[in-house]
C-alpha cells in the first residue's frame, strides 16, 4: 500500500473517532487531503463524500442513544437535508479563492464553539417536535456543513445541548444523525458535479467508518470536557496555521 493511502486510512480513523466524539472530523481529514496534494476545493468535496462513511459508523454505534428521539429526528431531518444541499451548491458556485480565505475563520469559530457551556439537563425532549428556533439553527449549521463543515459537528452539538436539555451522549447521537443527512445530500451533489478524487476517498472512507463506529462507545465512558478542550486548542492552532499561509 502506498504511504499516502496508509496516511489517509489513519487520518480517516482519527477523523472518524474525533468527529463522532467531538464533531471535529474535518480538522483531521481535511489537512491530510491537502498534505497528499489535493487542491482546497478538491480536498473539501472529497472529504465530504468520505465523511458519509463516518456518519454511517457513528449512527450505527449510537443506536442506544437515538432510542426515543424519533420525533425530534423527523422534525429536524428536513432542515438538515435542505441545508446540506444549499451549502454544497454554494461551494460549487463560489470562486475557490474566496473559499480559501473563509476556511481559517470558519475553523477558528467552530473550534471556539466547543467551549460553549452546556445547558442544564431539564429532561428528555426527543419525543417532542422541535421548536422553530432549533429547526432554523439546524438548517444554518447544515448549510455550513454542506459548504465546508470543519467543526460543524461542534456547533451542532452545542445547539442541541443548549436547545434540548438532553445529556451529552444523546445530543451527540442526534448530532451524528443530522450531520450525516447534511453530508449525505451534499456528497451526492459533489459526486455528480464536484472534483472528487476517488482514489483519496476510498482509504479515507474506510478509516472514517471504523473510527466513527468506535466513537460513541467512548462518549458513553469517558468525560468529554478534557477531550473537547484539547481539540479546541488543536483546532485553533490549525486555523492559525492555515490563516498565516493564506493571508501572508
Amino acid at each position: 500500500m502506498p504511504v499516502r493511502y496508509l496516511w489517509l486510512l489513519l487520518a480517516g480513523f482519527g477523523g472518524g473517532l474525533t468527529g463522532s466524539v467531538a464533531g471535529l472530523a474535518s480538522l483531521v481529514s481535511y489537512p491530510a487531503l491537502l498534505g497528499v496534494g489535493l487542491s482546497p476545493i478538491s480536498a473539501n468535496v472529497s472529504n465530504t463524500v468520505a465523511l458519509l462513511f463516518s456518519s454511517v459508523g457513528s449512527v450505527w454505534g449510537s443506536r442506544p442513544e437515538l432510542a426515543g428521539q424519533k420525533a425530534l429526528a423527523r422534525g429536524l431531518a428536513g432542515a438538515a437535508g435542505v441545508g446540506g444541499v444549499l451549502g454544497a451548491a454554494l461551494l460549487l458556485v463560489t470562486p475557490g479563492r474566496i473559499f480559501e480565505h473563509v476556511v481559517p475563520v470558519l475553523i477558528g469559530l467552530g473550534s471556539l464553539a466547543i467551549l460553549i457551556p452546556r445547558r442544564r439537563h431539564v429532561g428528555p425532549s426527543g419525543h417532542r417536535k422541535p421548536r422553530w428556533e432549533l429547526t432554523a439553527a439546524v438548517f444554518a449549521v447544515s448549510l455550513y456543513g454542506g459548504y465546508f463543515g470543519a467543526a460543524g459537528g461542534v456547533i451542532m452539538l452545542a445547539v442541541l445541548l443548549f436547545s434540548t436539555g438532553e445529556p451529552l451522549p444523546r445530543s451527540n447521537a442526534m448530532k451524528n444523525l443530522l450531520l450525516g443527512l447534511a453530508n449525505g445530500v451534499a456528497a451526492v451533489g459533489f459526486a455528480l458535479f464536484g472534483p472528487v478524487r476517488w482514489a483519496a476517498v476510498l482509504p479515507l472512507a474506510v478509516g472514517f467508518l471504523a473510527g466513527g463506529r468506535l466513537g460513541p462507545a467512548i462518549v458513553r465512558r469517558v468525560p468529554a470536557t478534557p477531550i473537547r478542550v484539547l481539540i479546541c486548542v488543536a483546532g485553533l492552532g490549525l486555523a492559525l496555521q492555515l490563516g498565516l499561509s493564506t493571508y501572508r
